[in-house]
Parts: structure tokens; sequence; C-alpha cells
């Protein structure tokens, strides 16, 4: 299937400029005369905090959206598309996190849904094999069969799918939000390496990340957005982690990762032989007060059944668990009652009521049989200036809050609580570094004061910031757990890999 737009690539013009781009709903100026522009052959990073207006930008580039003012023109013509499709057909490609696949359909389908070729009143399916087979050989996976259905793909098979859509209909510009929140690090190097074999075909990236490593390793320019404004930018490779950052929340941040001198006290978990209905297969662990103990691994290594299981949401088959003086396994219900709380690391459909308020999400498992209104509030309002939740008050639904002070709630449900141990399992994942900032922050005033916390994440530069000892789980078994300061990220990598020994 040929290109559907004829337009050539303007030598000296930018691939894609915005000027001036203005949005507003309501009585929010989401948009404030944002820049931007984009080369061919180059990828952008696009950062900035939840909130900072870099979803209404890329959705107005889309067409999800129209400008209230501001110009933009592709291949050096005026450029604004009535609606996604009539982008794509312009030579504009949105990759959303949530990626917009139909499982039950093939790969070949997917890749020209919506724009499928035809011959006369039927469907030309030579063509479609054709445009599907050439995507993907130019992606570099001509091994995937174009017939099988992309519901028996892998996450990073299916992404590959949705870039060769892009690819397929001759998009210039891809716009990739968060393309790795939900891959094994093994499939970001093998997006990294797709990325920039597009590049070097001369498309122009737009990547999106609040991971300021990724960004520093695949974008050769970046442009930050603070409050619906561009706010700077510029190379890469000249300018440090902490500047971006300091652009990105408007203040400097002196320190990401805040660690203080721990007193550790009595061991308050202990985990001995620990196996679930299928994983983990061997878990054995101990926890003291005052401790930050981190649990790394790859995607499927059976951390998040571990938490499961230790909170009661998942079956244990053997292995004993002592909370303090309580011994055996029990239910939630009980592990509240013992100490217990855990963040899920999927908090829009386990760790919050989206539908809820504020006040109810951080109170509802710790109320009195009857609580009055104005003593609701009450409670709410302190752990929400406590934790420093940006919000209109108690009372706003917590679906509305951004991702990092939906976090903060889920976390100060356990303190309001009283927890003695906090479960955390990926606390931080699609938040921006700022909020990312005040959590690490909160972890190390928990166990200053005197609070265990069990930190589960995929993110080794969190991990090895935050915590006083990490342990690694590769195929349902966790090995023992090693002092910060003797371990480093390569280390962690084999142990996860299950290529080298414990250390």
């Amino acid at each position: 299937m040929p290109s559907t737009h004829a337009q050539a690539i303007v030598v000296g013009v930018p691939l894609l400029s915005m000027s001036g781009i203005r949005k507003r709903f309501g009585a929010t100026q989401a948009l404030d005369g944002v820049d931007l522009s984009v080369n061919a052959g180059e990828v952008l990073a696009l950062v900035g905090e939840n909130g900072a207006g870099k979803s209404t930008l890329m959705k107005t580039l889309a067409g999800a959206h129209q400008p209230d003012e501001g110009n933009m023109f592709l291949m050096g013509r005026p450029y604004r598309p009535r609606d996604p499709m009539d982008a794509r057909r312009k030579g504009v490609a949105m990759i959303y996190q949530e990626l917009s696949l139909a499982p039950h359909l093939s790969v070949m389908e997917n890749i020209v849904l919506g724009m499928e070729p035809v011959r006369g009143p039927l469907m030309a399916w030579r063509t479609i094999r054709q445009t599907a087979e050439n995507a993907m050989r130019q992606l570099g996976r001509p091994d995937i069969s174009v017939d099988i259905p992309v519901g028996r793909l892998s996450i990073a098979e299916r992404q590959l799918v949705e870039i060769g859509r892009a690819t397929a209909v001759g998009s210039k510009i891809v716009v990739l939000d968060e393309p790795t929140s939900s891959l094994a690090s093994r499939d970001i190097a093998g997006l990294f390496a797709l990325i920039r074999r597009l590049r070097d075909q001369g498309h122009g990236i737009i990547y999106i990340s609040h991971f300021l490593e990724e960004v520093r390793e695949i974008a050769s320019r970046f442009t930050v957005l603070r409050d619906g404004r561009s706010v700077g930018g510029g190379k890469t490779a000249e300018a440090s982690t902490d500047q971006i950052i300091s652009l990105m929340v408007g203040r400097k941040v002196d320190e990401l990762y805040p660690r203080s001198a721990h007193r550790l006290g009595e061991c308050i978990l202990e985990v001995e032989g620990l196996a679930g209905a299928a994983k983990p297969s061997s878990v054995s662990l101990s926890l003291r007060r005052g401790e930050v103990l981190g649990i790394a691994g790859l995607v499927g290594a059976g951390r998040t059944e571990l938490a499961r299981a230790l909170f009661g949401l998942a079956p244990v088959r053997r292995g004993r668990v002592r909370i303090g003086a309580c011994v055996g396994h029990a239910s939630p219900v009980r592990r509240w009652r013992q100490g217990l709380g855990m963040v899920s690391e999927d908090r829009k459909s386990e760790g919050l009521a989206l539908g809820l308020t504020i006040a109810d999400n951080l109170t509802l498992s710790n109320l009195d049989w009857f609580v009055s209104p104005s003593g609701l509030a009450r409670q709410s309002a302190r752990w929400i200036e406590l934790m420093a939740i940006r919000c209109r008050g108690a009372g706003q639904k917590i679906g509305d809050l951004s991702g990092g002070n939906q976090q903060k709630v889920a976390i100060g449900r356990l303190l309001h609580h009283d927890v003695d141990v906090l479960l955390l399992d990926e606390p931080t994942r699609g938040i921006d570094v700022g909020s990312k900032s005040q959590i690490y922050k909160l972890i190390d005033d928990l166990a200053l004061a005197g609070k265990a916390v069990l930190l589960i994440s995929s993110y080794l530069p969190e991990l090895m910031g935050v915590c006083d000892r990490i342990a690694v789980m590769c195929r349902g078994v966790l090995g023992p757990a090693h002092e910060v300061s003797t371990i480093t990220e390569e280390q962690i990598m084999l142990e996860a890999t299950g290529a080298g020994a414990a250390a």
C-alpha cells in the first residue's frame, strides 16, 4: 500500500513545526503558546511532569484536539488535521501507551485497519499481505507471521505491529508515548534498535518518557513542558539530568534519591520457604523496622505474586510468614489488622476506587463505625497537607488527579491505617520525576520513623538510590539480600537473568 501523502521533505526546513499552540478546556489553560520542532532523522524527547501539557499537545498534533491558536507545519506545508485518521493520512502517527489494536484480528488486518485497500467491492488481500510483510521487513522482524492474531503476540511484538501500522501508511512523524512502561529490559533494547532504524530512514520521532536515562540514551534533543508552556530544551548530551529535572519541576532538585542513615530495629517481617500456587516458588527474607528492602527482577519473575501472597490476595502452598507476633497465613483484612499494608502495582484497577473521593480513598480501610462528614474531611485534610497532595480538596474525585497524586493517596491510606510494614509494588510507575522525588523522600521519612518498607521495582536506579538492601528474584526464587553498597546494577541484572551466581 503506497504512502497516502505526496508531500516531500524540504531540505533545511523542519519536518514538523508547531508554534504558539494554545488550547483551553473551560477555565483551564492546557497549552499556553507551546513551540516544538522535529527534524527528519531525529529523535526528540518531550518531557515534563504529569499535567504539564504533553498529552494535550500530542493529541493536538494527532488531530484528536483542535488548537485554539497557533500554527503547525508538516514538511514545510500548513498542517491542521480534522481527526486522527486525517493526521495519519497526512503523515503523523500517535502510538499511545495503551495500544489501539484489535487482538482478534491478524497482524496484516491490524496494519491496514481503517485504511484497507480495496479492489472494487472486495478487499485487496494480496496488497494487504504485501503491505504487512513489507512493514514487518522494514522493522527488522520478517519472522513475525502476518497471519497470526495479534492477541497471541507479546506486548513488545504488539507494539511493533502498532509501529508497523504507522510506517505502512507512510507516516513521517511517529509519536511514542511511554513506550517502555510495560516492556522487559531485553524488549526495551529491541525497541531502541527499532527507533534508531526509523531515525536512519528519515522519520522524525517524538519520544515521551518519565525515564530520563532512556531520554539520554535515545534522544539527541529534548523539549520540556511545564504548566502548558515550553520552558526549555536543547541537546541531551549537553544537559545534565539535574538540569532537565530542574526545568521540569521549576525548582532545583538537590537530591533525587534522599538517603538518610536509617536506624534499624527489631525484625518485623520474616518469611521462610514461601511458595505460591505457581509463583513464587521459594522465598525467604527478613525485614527490620527502619529498613527499606528492595526486590529486583525481570517481568514475570514472581515479584508481584510474592506481594500478593504476603498480603493474602493469592494462595500459599507452603512456607511461614511472621508479622510482629503474628504467625501464619491470613486474609487481607487480617493483614491490615496485623500491621501490613500494600500498594498494588495496578493502582487504577486494584489500588484505588477512582469514582470515589480523595477522602474515601484515604480512609476506607480504617473507618470507625460512625464517621461524621466533618470528621472525615478533617482526617483527610491532615494527610493531604502532610503528603503535599495537589487537589481542590478532600471531596474531589481521585480519578481527576495526576498519577503522582493518586499514588500519594494510595500510600497515605497505609499511613492513615498506621501499618508497621508497607508493601509497595512499583510505587512510581507511570508518574513524573517531581512526584517520584516526593515519594522517595516519603519512603526515607517512613524508614526514619521506624516503619519497614518492602519496595518492589523494575527501575534499578530507584532501588539503588532508595534501598538499604536489595534481593533479586529469578524464576520465582528470591536470592539473598545484598547491602546496596556492595552490589552494582550489572550484578543485579546477572542475577535476574540467571546468568550469574549471587555475589
